[in-house]
């Protein structure tokens, strides 16, 4: 890795935040499980609060965020709620192209203050019903720490129509699936090569020797889900029996356990209600 700032081309996920409608009981839960720091980096005159988490305190190392509504107020039995950011290069054009493609898009909004906006924004819905957010960067170019422990690692869209989903998120991100290549996962070209000359220089000498062909473009998994369709976000842990156990002590829960070739996962809930999973590196021959 190097001090260069991670920045995210077009259709890559580049943020994460959790919307709660109890900031204290959140903020102290996710501190506990990942040891983040906590800044708020609420907007004046904000009606809600807007807390960045970071490995050391500062926005070069942010990994995410956790906010109450956007209107500060949580509506009655309301469950918290982790959300995935989508970069684009511009905003406006990209939430036009999501109504012609059959989803639905809110408003754009500019976010922060005048001159110096963190970005500009569009919540979107795909035509299954998958809800994420449209990100321009400003100031906030996206998390600046992932996949290592306590961090962002990948966010997963979970669809029962792979190939209907395709045709939704190609056309608006440029995202490509070859069941050869980097198999279940969205791929956008060119973007380890970005990465290469940017942030991580040495993703290719990393990778090599484990990593299927074309997994440096692999930008968000894509799979086959019963229901709704929905984003699910993952973050990176040590020990993911450990991770569970003190996810239970902070008041969490575990949902499910499960394992590949490559990681040892489990789907947990915190005690506001929103499901996030956690997912150890553990290469089968390896354990």
């Amino acid at each position: 890795m190097t001090d260069n700032p991670r920045t995210y081309p077009h259709g890559v996920p580049c943020w994460i935040d959790l919307e709660t409608p109890d900031m204290d009981a959140s903020l102290a839960f996710y501190e506990q499980l990942f040891g983040w720091s906590l800044a708020s980096r609420t907007p004046p005159e904000s009606p809600g609060r807007y807390v960045v988490a970071s490995t050391d305190g500062t926005d070069a190392t942010a990994v995410a965020a956790i906010a109450t509504p956007g209107d500060g107020a949580a509506s009655p039995g309301a469950e918290a709620v982790w959300n995935t950011y989508l970069a684009v290069d511009d905003v406006d054009a990209a939430a036009a192209r999501v109504a012609e493609l059959g989803g639905t898009a809110e408003p754009t909004e500019t976010v922060g203050p005048p001159g110096a906006a963190a970005g500009r924004m569009a919540r979107i819905r795909d035509p299954h019903g998958a809800e994420s957010r449209l990100w321009q960067a400003g100031t906030r170019l996206g998390a600046q720490r992932v996949n290592g422990p306590g961090t962002w690692n990948f966010s997963n869209l979970n669809t029962p129509d792979v190939d209907a989903s395709l045709r939704f998120y190609g056309p608006l991100l440029g995202w490509e699936v070859d069941p050869q290549r980097a198999a279940g996962m969205a791929r956008v070209p060119g973007y380890g090569d970005h990465l290469a000359r940017t942030s991580d220089p040495g993703i290719y000498e990393r990778q090599a020797g484990f990593a299927p062909e074309g997994f440096a473009d692999a930008v968000a998994g894509i799979g086959f889900a019963d229901g709704p369709a929905s984003w699910s976000v993952v973050f990176a842990v040590a020990d993911r029996d450990a991770a569970a156990e003190a996810a239970r002590d902070a008041g969490g829960a575990v949902v499910a356990t499960a394992e590949n070739d490559w990681a040892r996962g489990a789907v947990l809930r915190d005690p506001q209600g929103a499901e996030f999973e956690i997912s150890q590196f553990a290469p089968r021959g390896s354990r």
